[in-house]
């Protein structure tokens, strides 16, 4: 039969793990009053996995490195905090919509507005000479192709497509200003 080794109890902590048992209350109070409020306990655990995880020789004032360490932490906290507030912010303010209380969509006027100017572009479109300029106008400002691969695709030069796309431009310029003025 084995012998089993007998079952000795740990020794007492010391160092700083005696420090933060005997003024864990002390401590979880200063947490608070530094601006922990609701998650005071949650810093404090934090503070301790921090403790545990240095590798520090004798503390000679291990109350004031505790201090120390839980400020650290709440300070850590607190930037961590405001740097994910002005990522929001910014990314909020990125997509157009900085308020999520107010409506993106357009209001009712604005989209009848829009619908009228698209349909009247179209009608616009449909009515320039020779209808070329139109075609080369959406392959080009529409589907995002290139001048030079729209002139070789309707078999024109490149100076032809610049010229259908100043008739189109100038048009649309024409339009818009009677929009402006009404």
């Amino acid at each position: 039969m084995a012998m089993q080794a007998p079952m000795l109890d740990p020794p007492p902590p010391g160092g700083l793990e005696a420090a933060f048992l005997e003024h864990r209350g002390r401590l979880l109070r200063f947490i608070a009053a530094r601006g922990g409020g609701d998650e005071a306990e949650d810093v404090l655990q934090e503070v301790w996995l921090r403790v545990a995880a240095a590798r520090t020789g004798p503390v000679a004032h291990p109350l004031s490195y505790l201090h120390r360490t839980a400020d650290t932490v709440l300070i850590d906290r607190y930037r961590s905090r405001r740097q994910a507030a002005l990522r929001d912010r910014g990314w909020s303010e990125a997509q157009g919509g900085a308020d999520p209380a107010i409506s993106d969509a357009p209001s009712a006027e604005r989209a009848v507005l829009a619908r009228d100017l698209a349909r009247a572009v179209e009608d616009l479109l449909a009515r320039l000479h020779p209808p070329r300029v139109a075609q080369v106008f959406r392959r080009h400002r529409v589907d995002g192709v290139p001048q030079r691969q729209v002139a070789a695709e309707f078999g024109i030069s490149l100076s032809t497509v610049e010229s259908d796309l100043r008739i189109a431009y100038r048009a649309l310029a024409d339009l818009r200003e009677s929009w402006d003025a009404a």
